[in-house]
């Protein structure tokens, strides 16, 4: 039988840890199948790593198994298993180059200023790690994101118990967005009629040129396009919010999305602060900049490095920090204990979870009293804040939403080939002065322009025809498969979304869409449209562009499911091959923080068992191995069995983890493998296998659940040592000996 292959791939933080767990079982069970899994190292640990071969002894280098994976995407073989990773912030990416130095690593410090050719090359190089630089190569495709029907049901069955009243007597919460001079207002997009190799270039006002992008290869029917977010208007946004805020006696919240915008949101959560806490850091505006402070990264940045000061200069600045609180609203916390607010770190509340999260809270946040409070979320941007505000409008009249009789809203995302926004980090600019922002080809043509001022923030994005193409076939096919009413989100106010539905309209004449009900609203009735159906139980498919992809996906099922690990995400790459997501990581960095002093990981490897069923069936599918088959038929079932019984893990410690939900999942695979009849070897051998589980259960259990309690030492957040790692998350000797013998 031919050998297929399947690519697990090694990320950070809670998946990582739980994928010592899982792996082995799974390797276990693929034994003698025809299936080989492959694990591919693309944490961030490792790709920064793989940034300095030349700095590294031969037993320290690391190959790009980023740049790997991307190649083999373009393969109809491919068979990809991505768990979520860090989307790095300059801090996260500070913190694991610390931890990588004390292990011995010669890897340079990141040069948040660079002064010199090399310090700037040196920072160029570390962008390659920065933001969502993951996802970008491996989604040579587009995205088919939905709960699977067995988690569906269980979830309507068993509904998840977060979900909190709104207040009958009304609430103060809303969303602020700008409606004036945002990226929204300024849009500009066309569609090229031709080819070409074009660049970005800044005009100043005295007409000196400086070439900001050089060398973009465009190709026919590539829809680009052009916006500016004017700083001035954005610092006065925020003024005005901040002001209104105090008076309603609301919190404050800022909700940005600094990880993956790894340009522009840092810049715009900068302005948040400086504007916030204007008073105090005007007054020190010379000292701040002799520390090196980076307000772009936060409060937390300016209070760490005050440190570099005198005492009484610190403590003086300290306290004009605090007496800027006596005058400003309440700021929404991150961790009200530690006095973490949100402005202190740009990675701490990233929008696609805070703001489900305000829904779920009945339109609340936590103060600094550790209390739910309404709040005003600043969301700047016009393109996207409406959908947050019509659906918390919503909730004040009709009230919170039923997990166990709300219908689904899944989504078909147009990503592929680094699509619309995510793929504009280096075509981003902060604008140095006042002048012009041109895209130009080589024979002098300008295809768009943009006027600026000195700070103003420049994106250009773009979208390729032939993903294009895909996005709309891939919701003709979800229709026809669900029979759902599909919507395209897509405003022809906004001027990229003006040439996205051209292109929609054109393109749904290749399929027969007769009996289907497909639709283009704009994203405010979209989502206005989408609850109504939602309310009454009905399901509806969102089709949107990248970023809404992002956002949708972690609303819907955060308030569906309980958590957007638990979704599956299916990705068909334009060449034939698969790559099977697993879901969300951002509540990961808690997970590890609980298991380093409890050794308990409440991470919930749903996503993961999830996955591999479709991939199973991708094997199938090209291979035609009944293996595969018999694998992907099982494990669903299995699941099933593991989402009735309750196996999922606890977030209390002495209670199941990670490590107990992976041993019921092996368990019901084992069962469910032995109870089926299309291979009578796989029948025989797993009835074995099952049997030995299922005596050993007890004792299996007691052994994992002795091992929590105490803190862990896994050597390292960023790049645990494996040794430890795996003794960690593999305390049942009795269990590990089952599965090994196996």
């Amino acid at each position: 039988m031919p050998l297929a292959k399947i690519i697990w791939t090694k990320i950070d933080e809670a998946p990582a840890l739980a994928t010592y767990a899982l792996l082995p079982v799974v390797k276990a069970y693929t034994k003698d199948t025809g299936i080989e899994i492959e694990v591919s190292d693309i944490s961030l640990g490792a790709r920064i790593l793989a940034l300095f071969p030349g700095r590294l002894t031969d037993d320290q280098k690391q190959v790009d198994a980023l740049k790997q994976l991307g190649e083999l995407t373009q393969s109809p073989e491919a068979n990809i298993i991505k768990l979520p990773n860090i989307s790095a912030s300059i801090p996260q990416l500070q913190s694991a180059i610390k931890e990588l130095q004390n292990k011995g690593y010669d890897i340079p410090d990141y040069p948040e200023e660079p002064k010199t050719d090399t310090e700037k090359a040196l920072q160029l190089r570390f962008t390659k790690v920065l933001g969502s630089a993951v996802n970008p190569v491996l989604r040579e495709g587009n995205s088919d994101r939905r709960a699977a029907s067995s988690v569906k049901k269980f979830a309507q069955k068993n509904p998840h118990g977060m979900m909190k009243a709104w207040p009958e007597t009304g609430s103060k919460t809303r969303v602020a967005y700008m409606t004036e001079n945002d990226f929204f207002a300024t849009e500009k997009s066309v569609t090229l009629e031709r080819a070409c190799l074009a660049k970005i270039v800044f005009v100043d006002s005295k007409g000196v040129e400086t070439v900001l992008k050089d060398q973009l290869s465009l190709q026919k029917g590539e829809i680009i396009d052009t916006a500016v977010m004017n700083v001035t208007s954005l610092r006065a946004f925020y003024a005005k919010t901040i002001h209104e805020a105090r008076q309603e006696g609301a919190l404050l919240s800022l909700h940005l999305k600094a990880t993956m915008m790894k340009i522009s949101d840092p810049i715009m959560f900068g302005h948040a602060v400086s504007v916030f806490f204007g008073s105090a850091l005007d007054k020190h505006k010379a000292a701040l900049k002799q520390i090196g402070t980076n307000i772009n990264n936060g409060l937390a940045d300016v209070l760490e490095k005050l440190n570099r000061l005198p005492a009484k200069k610190k403590a003086e600045i300290e306290a004009d920090i605090q007496a800027v609180y006596a005058n400003q609203p309440a700021l929404a916390m991150v961790d009200s204990r530690k006095g973490i607010t949100n402005l202190h770190v740009s990675n701490n509340v990233i929008i696609d979870a805070s703001m489900p999260n305000i829904v779920r809270d009945g339109g609340r946040m936590w103060n600094l009293e550790d209390e739910l409070q309404d709040t005003v979320a600043m969301i700047p941007d016009r393109s996207y804040a409406t959908i947050y505000h019509q659906i918390i409008e919503d909730c004040k009249v009709h009230g919170q939403f039923d997990p166990s009789t709300m219908g689904s809203v899944s989504n078909v995302g147009l990503m592929a080939q680094k699509a619309e926004e995510y793929g504009s980090h280096d075509k981003t600019f902060e604008i140095a002065s006042a002048g012009v922002v041109k895209v130009v080809d080589t024979d002098g043509n300008t295809y768009l322009e943009q006027v600026v001022e000195g700070g103003d923030i420049f994106r250009m994005c773009q979208a390729k025809d032939a993903p294009i193409q895909d996005w709309v076939k891939l919701a003709v096919s979800r229709a026809k498969a669900s029979g759902s009413t599909t919507i395209f989100w897509l405003d022809e106010q906004r001027g990229h979304d003006a040439e996205i539905i051209k292109k929609v309209l054109l393109y749904l004449k290749d399929h027969d869409t007769s009996g289907l009900d497909i639709r283009i609203l704009k994203p405010v009735e979209a989502m206005k449209f989408s609850l109504l159906r939602v309310r009454k139980g009905e399901d509806t498919i969102s089709v949107t562009g990248n970023v809404l992809r992002d956002y949708l996906t972690d609303l819907f099922p955060i308030l569906e499911l309980g958590t957007s690990a638990r979704m599956l995400s299916i990705v068909p790459l334009m060449k034939g091959g698969g790559l099977f997501e697993t879901g969300a990581g951002g509540s990961a960095p808690k997970h590890v923080e609980q298991f380093l002093s409890e050794g308990h990981l409440r991470w919930d490897s749903l996503g993961e068992y999830c996955a591999l069923v479709p991939s199973f069936e991708q094997v199938a599918k090209i291979s035609n191995n009944l293996n595969a088959t018999v694998l992907a038929e099982t494990l669903d079932q299995a699941i099933s069995t593991y989402l009735e019984n309750g196996r999922s893990p606890s977030r209390k410690v002495g209670e199941l983890d990670n490590r107990g939900s992976s041993f019921f999942l092996a368990l019901y695979w084992a069962q469910a493998l032995a109870a089926q009849d299309r291979d009578l070897e796989m029948k025989n051998r797993f009835a074995v296998l099952s049997e030995q589980l299922a005596e050993n259960e007890s004792q299996i259990i007691e052994e994992l659940l002795g091992a929590q309690g105490q803190p862990v030492d896994i050597g390292g957040y960023y790049y645990p040592t494996v040794e430890l790692a795996e003794k960690a998350m593999r305390p049942s000797q009795l269990f590990n000996s089952i599965i090994e013998g196996f």
